[in-house]
């Protein structure tokens, strides 16, 4: 399984983001790196994330915005 995130602007057109991770091996590894970077990624010009497993959407968009994700 490899586990992405698709990098959006706030009318979910793709962005390419401010840092770009490797696939994740678990569900788990991916949103901890999410946890870790959304500021940054924030601060790049992505404004929501979806998270996909080997191409299949798992859930999103997800804001980054911190009062929305609140």
């Amino acid at each position: 399984m490899a586990w992405t995130w698709r990098f959006e602007k706030s009318d979910g057109t793709e962005t390419e983001p401010a840092l770009r991770p490797e696939e994740f091996t678990t569900q788990g590894d991916a949103e901890s790196w999410i946890g870790e970077y959304w500021k940054e990624l924030l601060d790049g010009g992505a404004d929501q994330v979806t998270l996909y497993d080997d191409g299949t959407k798992i859930y999103g968009p997800m804001s980054l915005q911190a009062d929305a994700a609140g």
